[in-house]
């Protein structure tokens, strides 16, 4: 009985020093995090394992489509995890139960659409992602496995996972996303070069992908099962419809969320196109770049994942002391790591990325990318950070501003200008550049329009 008072929802959101909270909120959110960007690379790893160029182009052309996956997970995980801390916060707990049942299957319905939609346009889709005679086949073969099979369960694990962390949850919504990570990992290797024959290592992949996402899904179900009639989430219909404000919450803060992934995802792509005029190495090296700047951005997000319920929960409460401790702590947590982050990136630069590639020159100038691309690091915390922050005060529009004004009017313009103006280095330094602006704007608008209290601890108008 101890362990579970322990755990409980009122034990993590009211009970528990901030610090405490956020340790049991956070870990486990940063871990499935890096997990996630492991497994990420697992089936790109493992295709390339079979040295054919076009069984690697094939699960690369999968991938802006996968991404769109989770970013309508976002639309429906988010915008509900949100709103359920925040009636929680409240005391509204039968509302909370009404709202996660509606994001629950608006997420299985996004995705049930979505996936439909690939199955029936299979052909003209592939052929505008760019699949050609030698490709076509690899890159159907992937779609089937992890779009149009795999896509439902693939948006309920994540969207389950953010609304089982919204009522207090993470170490349950990490395991799970870690199952699923580490089983992709594992079944990989068994079905692309031991189960199926050789020729059909894609298909393999695609397999691997979809049953792990399959059994992440029935763990996070089971979680649902195992919390009683009396949880907060639940499939149940007989919970009610969610009010009209209710929907029209979700839909303001995860509405932006997906916008927001969406043109983080559509940033890289444009970096690698604008590359390629450089050459085969330059690609090379931008792509590792990439890679390896994201570790210490998804410990970002990780945090931000961990912190949101509880701030969403405390501005909700009206408890001002709390939430603002949970936010200067969560901020400076996330400071420290990006700045022990650059520390390490420009130390260790060639030793990074020599552990994707050995050619010299390509790891030459991936070292000298990376020292320039880390410097954004804590930049790109603060601009994350920011957004989850509106989000978790339920104020979407505020997030999609910040969101899509980050993107579309600071980072990719700034990506054409300094590349016509500077070359393939002005591509480099973009990033920094564009967030310095994005940071500021964030800093003016949080300093305007974020919450007042009044002294009795109500919100104020």
């Amino acid at each position: 009985m101890r362990q579970k008072k322990e755990i409980s929802r009122e034990d993590v959101f009211q009970n528990r020093s901030v610090p405490s909270a956020l340790r049991i909120m956070i870990v486990p959110a940063v871990t499935s995090q890096l997990i996630v960007l492991i497994y990420n690379m697992a089936d790109t790893f493992y295709v390339g394992q079979t040295n054919n160029p076009y069984m690697v182009a094939s699960t690369s052309l999968i991938l802006p489509v996968f991404n769109i996956t989770l970013c309508l997970a976002g639309l429906a995980g988010v915008g509900g995890g949100a709103l359920i801390s925040r009636l929680l916060g409240q005391g509204r707990e039968d509302e909370a139960r009404r709202a996660g049942t509606f994001s629950l299957y608006l997420g299985a319905a996004i995705a049930a659409v979505f996936s439909l939609g690939m199955a029936v346009g299979m052909d003209p889709i592939l052929k505008l992602l760019g699949a050609g005679e030698n490709t076509y086949q690899y890159a159907r073969q992937y779609a089937l496995c992890v779009i149009v099979t795999g896509g439902i369960p693939t948006v309920l694990s994540n969207v389950l996972a953010n609304l089982i962390r919204s009522i207090g949850k993470s170490r349950e919504a990490g395991f799970g996303i870690i199952l699923g990570g580490v089983l992709n990992i594992a079944l990989d290797p068994l079905f692309m070069f031991v189960l199926l024959p050789h020729g059909q290592e894609v298909l393999g992949a695609g397999v691997a992908t979809c049953l792990s996402n399959c059994v992440a899904c029935l763990f996070f179900l089971g979680v649902i099962l195992r919390m009683g009639k009396g949880s907060i989430i639940t499939f149940s219909p007989r919970v009610g419809l969610a009010s009209k404000s209710s929907v029209i919450a979700v839909f303001a803060v995860g509405v932006p969320s997906a916008i927001t992934t969406f043109l983080f995802d559509m940033d890289y792509v444009i970096i690698d196109k604008l590359m390629v005029s450089y050459g085969d190495l330059a690609l090379a090296a931008i792509g590792i770049v990439l890679k390896v700047e994201r570790f210490p951005l998804n410990v970002g997000i990780g945090i931000c994942q961990g912190m949101m319920p509880l701030v969403a929960y405390s501005y909700a409460a009206g408890n001002e002391k709390r939430m603002e401790d949970t936010i200067r702590l969560s901020r400076r947590l996330g400071l420290v790591i990006a700045a022990i982050s650059v520390i390490l990136y420009e130390l260790l630069a060639v030793q990074f990325t020599r552990l994707f590639i050995p050619d010299v020159q390509t790891v030459e100038m991936a070292s000298q990318f990376l020292r320039i691309r880390v410097l954004a690091t804590p930049l790109m915390f603060l601009s994350f950070f920011t957004v989850y922050l509106f989000q978790a005060f339920g104020k979407g529009q505020i997030a999609l501003f910040l969101g899509v004004t980050r993107w579309l009017v600071f980072n990719i313009p700034m990506l054409f200008l300094l590349n016509r103006i500077f070359g393939m280095y002005g591509i480099v330094w973009s990033q920094a550049t564009a967030d310095v602006l994005t940071v500021l704007l964030s800093f003016f608008m949080y300093s305007r329009c974020r919450p007042r209290f009044q002294e009795s601890g109500k919100l104020s108008g």
